[in-house]
């Protein structure tokens, strides 16, 4: 079965959130940079503007903008509602004090994204594909990002999607982070440790750093990955 724009529920996030996420300093946004399972986020479109190289990859860009526009305007409201119902699961402070203006920011970047996906994806820094096999070379990328999929959705994805993923992007960057590393309802990641045991064996380096992001309450932790030296 092919992939269903249905299964998707469209989120996007900003590149000032990016920067937090990720602690990128201003040497990461040199690097050659892969954003993967980023959804209708802005990074790319803020990134381009400032003149960054930026890949994103998401099985969503297979879609219309207007596909994808429609999708966000279908989804919107159970999000928000969600949110509000769970309005104790999340941090309110800052430019989201609110789950009103949660939704104004996301509403936001992800006009933003739909605003320069057209040209982006002619320009193929919008490319359709999806974990665990993309269509990148080995080290193609010096650091690739992934944020609110894995660990995340650890109830839906299995523990060997999980590594699968992983090794994947270890394979086509040097370096990796991940954000968040706790699941959909603020717990651990089941399969965080055994990720990190089978990484080390492999001779990679991990470190879990506490970033100056947290929205999702237990949520302020980012997995960096380095490859072994070759």
């Amino acid at each position: 079965m092919g992939f269903s724009l249905d299964r998707v529920v469209p989120w996007g996030r900003s590149h000032s959130e990016y920067l937090q996420m990720f602690a990128l300093t201003p040497s990461d946004l040199q690097l050659n940079l892969l954003d993967c399972a980023s959804g209708p986020a802005s990074f790319n479109a803020e990134m381009t503007q400032q003149a960054y190289r930026v890949i994103s990859c998401d099985p969503i860009y297979q879609f219309s903008a207007a596909e994808i526009h429609q999708r966000i305007q279908d989804t919107y409201p159970q999000i928000i509602q969600g949110v509000e119902a769970n309005r104790d699961d999340y941090l309110w402070r800052g430019e989201i004090c609110s789950p009103a203006q949660l939704g104004e920011v996301r509403m936001a970047a992800m006009s933003q994204f739909l605003a320069d996906f057209p040209q982006g994806k002619t320009q193929g820094r919008y490319i359709a594909a999806e974990l665990p096999n993309l269509p990148f070379g080995d080290r193609a990328f010096d650091l690739a990002l992934c944020s609110h999929l894995l660990f995340s959705y650890s109830a839906q994805l299995s523990a060997a999607f999980h590594l699968e993923a992983v090794r994947e992007l270890c394979r086509i960057a040097q370096q990796v982070r991940i954000f968040p590393l706790v699941t959909l309802s603020g717990e651990p990641s089941p399969h965080l440790a055994p990720i990190l045991s089978h990484l080390e064996q492999q001779g990679y380096q991990c470190q879990i750093l506490p970033v100056d992001y947290e929205f999702q309450r237990g949520g302020n932790q980012c997995l960096h990955i380095i490859a072994p030296r070759r």
